[in-house]
């Protein structure tokens, strides 16, 4: 009888540990395997003011911009799926980085930076405060005022949350307008001399009311994963200019770098053209892990000649050594 017991409470032993053994080894997948992944490269001279070279009658359309996918994941819930970058926003801006890929979900009256369903946050532990679009904007304000000669495009997506558009977009504009002055106005494809010391709003998310300033429209079909891997940039008709859009999210490597390579041959952007060129993938899974893609796409993006380069190029986990890559095509 006692020798019964004791393998009974034996195997209770073991129905505890089990459930609690998986709950560590999902948060140290989740969260310290994350952790590790970093972005580190060689420091770039000059990369926080490279905009400064440019011309300023050139369209901002037309010069080679680097982007970063998913800018506010450095620290993000569900890490290991959801995490895109290593560096946060004021760490990408120094780093040379002009595209701000900024995903906002509408939450208790605020605006919150997420990924799908999955909140982005000040630190790595996952009861960190919650990133909110007051802290993003922020950052860009104190990067402009220190190098007022460059730019920010501030592409917005309402990722996540009950409001329509309408309401969507009246909150961000509440948001904005409480610094108009650090927004240039325009619902059109600016110069680099009209964005200079400006952060320039182009806006996923449809405008019901027209009489109210949203940005630039910046509308496309989403692309996904296709059967059909050929694939590459589509062109959308966004009114005044027409955006040609690579964004193969749910490719494997070699058919997303195909696509990526053929996507810059066939956009043509111009001053009535924008050429948006993803480089980041999730790959085939329904939930990916965006590290261990961007490792090889980024190391084959480094390698690719200057020239090939066009349009605004957006990448996962960038460096400043891929930025100054990117922005070097500018200046061949």
């Amino acid at each position: 009888m006692e020798r019964k017991k004791r393998k009974g409470l034996k195997w209770l032993n073991l129905l505890w540990i089990l459930p609690l053994a998986i709950v560590l080894a999902v948060a140290v997948l989740m969260y310290v395997v994350p952790a590790f992944e970093t972005a580190k490269s060689a420091e770039a001279p000059d990369s926080a003011d490279w905009m400064a070279l440019l011309p300023d009658e050139k369209y901002l359309s037309e010069v080679v911009l680097p982007g970063t996918h998913d800018s506010a994941t450095q620290y993000v819930d569900l890490a290991f799926f959801s995490k895109c970058q290593a560096l946060d926003i004021g760490g990408q801006l120094d780093a040379g980085y002009r595209y701000l890929d900024i995903r906002l979900g509408d939450e208790d009256g605020e605006l919150m930076l997420m990924h799908g369903f999955t909140h982005c946050r000040k630190g790595g532990a996952p009861w960190s405060d919650k990133l909110t679009v007051r802290d993003v904007l922020s950052d860009c304000y104190a990067f402009l005022d220190e190098h007022p000669t460059e730019t920010i495009v501030f592409a917005v997506k309402h990722e996540h949350g009950e409001a329509s558009d309408a309401a969507f977009l009246a909150m961000l504009r509440t948001r904005l307008l409480d610094d108009a002055d650090r927004w240039l106005m325009t619902d059109v494809i600016p110069t680099v001399g009209e964005a200079r010391g400006k952060l320039v709003l182009m806006c996923r998310a449809e405008n019901s009311d027209g009489e109210l300033w949203s940005g630039i429209p910046m509308l496309w079909k989403d692309q996904g994963g296709y059967e059909d891997v050929s694939k590459n940039a589509e062109a959308e008709d966004n009114g005044a200019y027409t955006l040609w859009v690579q964004d193969r999210y749910e490719y494997g490597a070699e058919d997303k770098w195909r696509a990526f390579t053929d996507g810059m041959d066939k956009a043509q952007p111009d001053a009535s053209s924008v050429a948006l060129n993803f480089l980041s993938t999730k790959g085939t899974a329904k939930y990916g892990h965006p590290y261990s893609f961007a490792g090889d796409l980024n190391g084959r993006l480094n390698e690719l000649e200057p020239e090939k380069l066009r349009g605004w190029v957006i990448v996962d986990f960038g460096t400043e050594q891929l930025a100054e890559h990117i922005r070097n095509a500018n200046f061949r």
